[in-house]
């Protein structure tokens, strides 16, 4: 299975998607007619683009032996990638003007910026608890920290808060500066994979989507059937699925190198930091490239939202520059940037820790996950035991399990289980084509052990009848 002759295509692990064309008969021939290879990641949301012309891309040869530098690619091998939407897209000249407001002896009458003088919030601090002495300290932002907190910024984001973010990367991927990326912020990184793939995909293109997958990649789409992918040649998994919390196989790219000529790889892996299983945490695809015989291929989303704050809506985007200034240009013309007030208390809380304490932080945010996990999973045991099956999640906030002697959770979640007092998410909304599906989703993020327990019994009555009721209606 591969790319399209004359299209471009796009992997997320499992189906492939084709949007906008006549029919799905139409989209399987064009499928079936491919002879170009992908590779396929499998993070949370792996994304493997395609040329749209790749007998047309730029060569670029390397070794893994070669010095780092003489192995990123160059801009050029991006420029085949882009859809016609971010190629029409032009930089806005005031927004182009706005950081020479910052060269020393400049006064600027560029902007139409508000005067701070009229905003009605004069002061702030909020109370931040030490991750390692468990202390809780007042932290107040300072006259110059709020006035740029409330005032307009840049489309790309915060530079200080891009500069502190870029040495987190260094700290927890191994990648450091001058290696061919660099980074940008969007509104969670819902945002930015939206914007990612705005710059990558045109109606007609083909994705293939990893199932179970969140829903939003299924809108606009016609389903084909599914292609798996698996490949010794090439990465296969890696680290955390959304839905199940299981552990991917992570590989390097053993060969193969004529499969990856024509691909670039995004991961959105927003459950990094919540891995409490008993093994080393596996390396990053963005961590694995760095010893590739080309860089520049992983493309990478991440989220302050399950560490710090799913409110303050901070996602960051890890990417080569031209990846980066097309989703820059898509902020400028749509959300113009990220919220300014909510980079600036995070660069706050983040320079008062430094990187240590948020390792603190972190880990113990994942401990408190793992301690919910066996909660739940005990009383999983206690009440689904015998009418559903499930592997231990080691990271993220799911259960993903499936319930035996049924083929179709859909209307026993969306119906009984609600009638019933308890909701959970049916398996079938996670597929691309809704295909019926015996799997459930349940969360144990929120619930205290006495609304779990009450949960799963109420759950299990539900499970009970209609078990009942499908070996009645097979006699």
């Amino acid at each position: 299975m591969g790319s399209l002759k004359g299209y471009k295509s796009m992997a997320i692990m499992g189906t492939y998607i084709v949007l906008n064309v006549a029919t799905p008969l139409e989209a399987a021939k064009h499928l079936t007619d491919s002879h170009h290879a992908i590779l396929i990641t499998a993070a949370p949301h792996p994304l493997s683009v395609n040329l749209k012309h790749p007998d047309n891309m730029p060569t670029v040869n390397g070794n893994i032996d070669s010095p780092l530098a003489s192995r990123i690619l160059s801009k050029d091998f991006y420029e085949p990638f882009m859809s016609q939407l971010s190629r029409r897209r032009i930089e806005d000249p005031i927004r182009a003007l706005l950081p020479l407001e910052d060269r020393p002896g400049v006064i600027s009458l560029l902007a139409g910026k508000p005067n701070a003088e009229t905003f009605p919030i004069t002061a702030m601090q909020f109370t931040l608890r030490d991750p390692v002495t468990n202390e809780e300290v007042v932290v107040p932002l300072t006259e110059q920290e709020l006035a740029r907190g409330l005032q307009y910024g840049s489309s790309a984001g915060l530079p200080d808060l891009n500069d502190w973010l870029i040495g987190l990367q260094e700290h927890s991927h191994g990648r450091k500066r001058g290696e061919g990326w660099g980074l940008c912020f969007g509104t969670g990184s819902s945002d930015l994979i939206y914007k990612v793939c705005n710059a990558l995909l045109d109606p007609g293109d083909v994705a293939m989507i990893e199932a179970p997958i969140d829903t939003p990649f299924q809108r606009g789409c016609t389903d084909v059937p599914q292609y798996r992918m698996y490949d010794d040649r090439g990465w296969r998994r890696c680290t955390w699925h959304r839905h199940e919390g299981s552990s991917r196989d992570a590989r390097k790219l053993a060969g193969g190198q004529a499969e990856a000529e024509s691909s670039v790889h995004c991961t959105d892996d927003p459950y990094y930091y919540l891995y409490f299983g008993d093994a080393p945490r596996p390396p990053s695809y963005f961590m694995l490239e760095r010893d590739q015989p080309e860089v520049g291929r992983v493309i990478r989303f991440d989220s302050l939202s399950k560490v710090l704050s799913s409110g303050m809506r901070i996602g960051f985007l890890s990417a080569p520059q031209p990846i980066l200034d097309a989703v820059v240009l898509h902020t400028i013309t749509s959300n113009l940037q990220p919220p300014t007030i909510t980079m600036v208390l995070s660069l706050r809380l983040l320079k008062e820790w430094g990187y240590d304490k948020l390792r603190a932080h972190v880990d113990r945010v994942a401990q408190f996950y793992h301690a919910k996990r066996d909660v739940f999973e005990r009383l999983m045991h206690k009440y689904l035991d015998g009418l559903a099956k499930w592997n231990t999640p080691e990271a993220g906030m799911f259960f993903w399990f499936k319930l035996n002697n049924l083929t179709d959770s859909e209307a026993l979640i969306r119906t009984k289980a609600l009638e019933n007092g308890v909701l959970a998410l049916p398996g079938t909304v996670c597929h691309p084509d809704a295909r019926k599906t015996a799997y459930v989703r349940a969360a144990f993020s929120l619930l205290a052990e006495e609304q779990a327990d009450e949960a799963l019994r109420r759950l299990r009555d539900v499970i009970v009848a209609a078990q009942k009721e499908a070996v009645s209606a097979s006699a």
